[in-house]
């Protein structure tokens, strides 16, 4: 790609990007605490409802990311609060029916009163919701003898702020996220900590509100941090992960929207969707890939350790002189099994048919033992007939540890009688390995 257009016309491209970037650091730091704290719905309420404070104070002489305007909007925000509150105390609403019920009135409130006085204030309806990003490097203020977009440096001032009241209450932060109750009860401020994570939300919403509009906002509030969620546990994590998801998404977003010729802000709103599902595909722990190959794995698991069974109870038969099963042709899988077993010398194949090295004999004493043991738990402490032990105990010995196979002889009574123990069919339990 030919990226020789991010310094024409003094570098717009780059400002833009720069802006967007900046605004998704506030917004990812923000907005991991709200996702922590399932307050996600509050986010995208004040992110909506902070509408009408910013017109009423560009109607009092303020313009847009002026210290008027951050007031005005977190005495919006402040008042979403407070109506969701007083919805479900009053009202009986649910907190998320109360908060869609607040955040929707004053959104349209605005929105009438943007288009009421569309002739006095510098505020566009339809830029509203999707911002004005591509327009955002052409009002600039002089800084060092540098011409830098207005709304570029809102949110890095506003980045910066944030960052450093995070730092000075990261610990209270933390502590009211994962344990309000009992931060209340050391005595934390839990009301004014919420009530500053609130305003920290409206800060970070109008530093945006201008450059990418309030669809964007609510995907930068709650997206990267949603998506560093799946990807990481620690909290510190979180955030700083949120904050490169949200910057990358900018830049990902804004090039990908002048290559095509389409919005910036719905562009990086598409990034930031296809990041969340990436997370979910690639999740260490809980993610689709992740499952499917610990299920995968668990069932090749479970395939060795039933051939190297039936390969244990063949021979036990062969020794006590019973005849063996009628052979039957063995499925893929198991031949596959079966393949692996002797290429990792668990298993050698003889003019017999199938034996166990001292290995594979080692390893088929435990899942044989785990599964005699279940059976006899089950004939002693459950009313179990004699031909229905076999099932469970088939499932349960690919699952019990050592120390459980320890517990269950103890309570089979196999301590008093030594390791000479039978199962409920008369077949001798194997000693641990």
């Amino acid at each position: 790609m030919n990226t020789s257009f991010l310094t024409d016309g003094g570098g717009m491209h780059a400002w833009a990007i720069a802006t967007a970037a900046a605004v998704a650091a506030g917004c990812g730091l923000v907005g991991t605490l709200l996702v922590v704290r399932r307050m996600s719905l509050l986010g995208d309420a004040i992110s909506h409802a902070v509408l009408p404070g910013i017109v009423v104070a560009v109607l009092a002489g303020g313009r847009p990311g002026s210290p008027l305007v951050l007031v005005g909007a977190v005495a919006a925000a402040l008042l979403t609060v407070w109506l969701t509150q007083l919805f479900r105390t009053e009202g009986g609403l649910a907190e998320d029916a109360g908060a869609g019920v607040a955040f929707t009135t004053l959104f349209a409130l605005g929105v009438v009163m943007v288009t009421a006085a569309a002739s006095r204030i510098d505020l566009d309806p339809a830029c509203v919701l999707h911002g004005v990003l591509e327009l955002v490097p052409f009002d600039t203020l002089p800084v060092l003898g540098v011409e830098v977009p207005r709304a570029f440096l809102t949110a890095m001032l506003v980045f910066i702020g944030l960052s450093v009241a995070a730092l000075a209450t990261w610990k209270l932060q933390v502590f009211t996220a994962f344990d309000p109750g009992a931060a209340l009860a050391a005595g934390v401020p839990v009301a004014a900590v919420t009530t500053g994570l609130l305003a920290a939300t409206a800060l970070a919403t109008v530093a945006g509100f201008e450059a990418v509009g309030s669809i964007l906002v609510v995907a930068m509030l709650v997206v990267p941090a949603a998506t560093a969620e799946l990807l990481t546990q620690r909290l510190h994590r979180i955030a700083m992960l949120a904050i490169l998801l949200g910057v990358v998404s900018a830049v990902i977003g804004y090039l990908a929207a002048w290559w095509c010729n389409t919005s910036a802000a719905g562009m990086i709103a598409v990034v930031l969707g296809g990041q969340y599902l990436l997370g979910i595909l690639l999740a260490p722990d809980d993610g689709l890939v992740a499952r499917l190959c610990s299920r995968s794995w668990f069932a090749w698991r479970v395939a060795c350790e039933d051939r190297l069974a039936a390969c244990w109870r063949v021979e036990e038969n062969l020794t006590r002189g019973e005849a063996a099963s009628p052979a039957r042709r063995p499925k893929v899988g198991e031949r596959l099994a079966d393949w692996w077993l002797a290429s990792t010398g668990r298993m050698t194949r003889g003019p017999q048919g199938w034996t166990l090295t001292a290995r594979g004999r080692e390893q088929a004493d435990t899942v044989v033992r785990s599964h005699r043991l279940w059976e006899a738990w089950l004939g002693r402490h459950a009313n179990v007939p004699l031909d229905h032990l076999h099932p469970p105990a088939e499932w349960i010995e690919h699952h019990l540890g050592a120390e459980v196979r320890r517990r269950i002889e103890v309570e089979v009574g196999m301590a008093e009688v030594g390791m000479r123990a039978s199962d409920p069919h008369g077949r001798t339990i194997p000693p641990e390995p």
